[in-house]
Formats: structure tokens, sequence, C-alpha cells
């Protein structure tokens, strides 16, 4: 039972329409999640009268949230009409900052990528401004009869409450006023968010079904550092001012082969991330008289996916690292399932052992095992992250 408090009891008043909102979020998900699929379906499966599944088709189709799209097979009476989420129609652009790249993207209602831009990023924040406001407001200028809003992820702290980036440590920006500016510029709302958050929320919404399925589970993002998102009872939880899940700058060892990003080498980060492997690799070819450093973190798993000896013990000796890791989270917070994503997750039958191994060193030896899997959404998981944060409150809503 969630406790009422006071300061905040006028937002939890059940108001007059709030059964019919809920039944309009129940109706738009099962269209997302079983489409093609009929109102006498959703009827069925959900128990609501007929009239109600088609006033509120009705409903969703007149604001553009589904569409339909023939008919299907008759039982006996009149062909079904089916209906879908309505695709290939803007309603969100993503804005991904990473610290090698900033990708802005025009997505419809089931996550598909409509357009794409992307640039390298900067440490000047008047350039990234610049570039940032030109691409989202030349989307907005030539999508103006569409609802759009922005979802941005970014590589530090976010207050979504408030919309404010409090820090990126890459950069050592503080106090950013990107969503100010470009609401200010476009008229549109922005939603900003950690990216690990926005992933974490991707994976909720668009992952695996196992994972879709799953309420309580932590999402591990290895890249050019290591970002954690968690969902507690089938919501991210993002703590005071967003600063929830820095797990990249937990303790894992000392004397790490680079420098952490908050200037320490004994984070998880440091030991585990992709600037981490590659440093060691390099380190070793040099130890052996090896030539040019790599410098692509997908040219050393590519070398691991053929077979060489040395990527693929370095990919061993990071999934070390990554299970010592994975193995604090299970501890402290006991989730039915773990999700590693990044390209890592390429070489998943490299280090899918270790992660299992120290997956299972827990006090949790006597309940059910969590998983631990891969994640199913790319190499450039951020990029539906920033997308799924408009998405999301869309199918939340159903408004």
């Amino acid at each position: 039972m969630k406790k009422i408090y006071l300061s905040k009891a006028k937002n939890q008043i059940a108001r007059h329409n709030t059964i019919r909102d809920i039944n309009k979020q129940v109706v738009l998900n099962y269209v997302r999640v079983q489409s093609p699929i009929s109102r006498a379906e959703i009827s069925r499966e959900t128990s609501l009268q007929r009239s109600t599944v088609s006033a509120i088709v009705d409903e969703l189709q007149g604001i553009g949230l589904i569409e339909e799209i023939g008919t299907g097979d008759s039982t006996g009476g009149r062909k079904p009409t089916l209906l879908q989420l309505r695709t290939g129609t803007p309603v969100a652009i993503g804005v991904d900052i990473t610290p090698r790249e900033t990708t802005v993207v025009l997505a419809d209602l089931a996550g598909n990528i409509l357009r794409k831009e992307a640039f390298p990023t900067s440490s000047d924040i008047d350039y990234m401004n610049e570039q940032i406001l030109s691409k989202v407001s030349c989307y907005a200028s030539e999508n103006t009869g569409h609802e759009l809003e922005v979802g941005m992820s970014i590589p530090g702290i976010a207050d979504q409450a408030s919309g404010n980036i409090l820090y990126i440590p890459y950069f050592q920006w503080s106090d950013w006023d990107i969503g100010r500016r470009i609401t200010e510029a476009t008229g549109l709302p922005v939603i900003i968010d950690n990216d690990a958050n926005a992933v974490a929320l991707a994976e909720l919404w668009f992952g695996d079904p196992e994972i879709r399925r799953t309420r309580n589970f932590i999402m591990v993002m290895v890249a050019e550092g290591i970002g954690t998102g968690i969902v507690i009872d089938g919501q991210v939880y993002r703590g005071e001012y967003g600063a929830a899940g820095e797990f990249g700058h937990m303790y894992i060892g000392n004397n790490a082969a680079v420098i952490c990003s908050c200037g320490r080498r004994d984070c998880w980060e440091a030991h585990a991330s992709e600037k981490a492997v590659l440093s060691r690799y390099n380190a070793g070819r040099n130890g052996s008289g090896g030539g040019t450093a790599i410098t692509n973190f997908e040219h050393l798993i590519g070398l691991a996916e053929n077979g060489e000896k040395q990527a693929v013990g370095i990919l061993k000796e990071t999934a070390e690292y990554l299970g010592i890791g994975i193995s604090n989270l299970l501890i402290g917070f006991s989730p039915q399932a773990v999700v590693v994503c990044g390209s890592i997750v390429r070489a998943w039958n490299i280090i899918n052992n270790e992660l299992q191994d120290y997956g299972k060193r827990s006090i949790r030896q006597e309940l059910a095992g969590a998983m631990i899997l891969p994640s199913t959404l790319g190499d450039s998981p951020t990029i539906l992250g920033s997308v799924t944060l408009v998405l999301a409150q869309k199918f939340a809503s159903a408004n």
C-alpha cells in the first residue's frame, strides 16, 4: 500500500474521469502490444463492454494515436476491423547526447525513426546550443501540423521534475538551460533525463517481452562510461533531483587502466567501460610489440568474434569487472532481472558465463535467481531512449 502524502494530495485524488483515463490506457496498450487487434478482441481480453471499447477507439483515432489497417478473418459474422498504432506520423523529436556524438531524430508513436541527423559532440556549449536548436527548430517547422514533444537523453544528472540539467561530468557542464531554450525557440515541451534512465524506460516499453513483463529490473549500460537505470514496480526510480543510479562511480578495485570521468581510478566505470576495455587491450598489444592502438570498441568486438585470443581474454576480464558490479546490485536491490546494453552485447557468448557466475555469488542463494540478460535494443539504445521519454508519457496517459 502506498502512503498518501498530504502535500501532494491534490494530485492523488480520484477525479470523475480517472476510470475513463485508465480504460484509455488499457485499450491503447492492447493495441500497442497485440496489434493487429480488433475491437471485439480488446473487449474479450479486457472484459470492457463493446460500446465502451468502440467509444475509446474512436477517441484514440481522433487524437491520432491508433489507426485502422483493414479487416481480419471472420468467425461467422462480419469481418472485424483491425487496429494498430498510427505509424509514419511524427510525434517525437529525440535528442541523444553522448560524449562523442549527438543525434537528433524524428520518430512516430511506434518508435520508428523517420529522420536522423548526427554531429560530433563538442565541449563548446555555445556550439552545442546552436547545433541542437537549429536541428530541433528545423524538425518543428517542417511538421507544424503535428503535436510534437522533445525528449532529450544526457550523460549526466537531470532533474526531470524541473527540466533542469544539473551536471554533465564529462564536460564539467552545470545548470545547462538547453531545455528552456528549445521551448522558447519552438514552443515545444521538453522532457530531459539521464541516458541510463531513458534506456531503462525504453527497455520497459520496447525491450524483450520477458523484460516488458518484469516490474523490477536494473539496466546496466556499457558505453564511454557505465550507467544504470533502476525500474521499481514498473517505474523508473530517479531519486532526489534525478541523481539516483550513479553506480558507475561505486568502488570496484584500485589502479584501473583509465581515469573515471569523476577523476578516480577505483570506479566501476574505470574498470568496465568501453574506454577501460580499449586501454587494457592496447596496453597488452604494446607489451607484446603490437602495432597501432585500436580506438574503436566495435573493432575490438569484431576481433573477439573472429577468435583473436587477446581480444577474447580482455572481454572475459571485463566480464569479471561487470559481474562484480552486477553482484553488488543484486545484493542491494534484489531485482527480477539485470539487463546489459551497449555494443558489448554483441560479445554476449564470450562474456555470458562470467556474468552468470558472479550473479550467483550473493546472499540471494536460497531465492530464485535473477535473470542477467542482453538488451535487444541494439547498438544505439540511447537514441530510442530519448524518443521513449516522449512516447512513454503518451502510452501512460493516452492523451
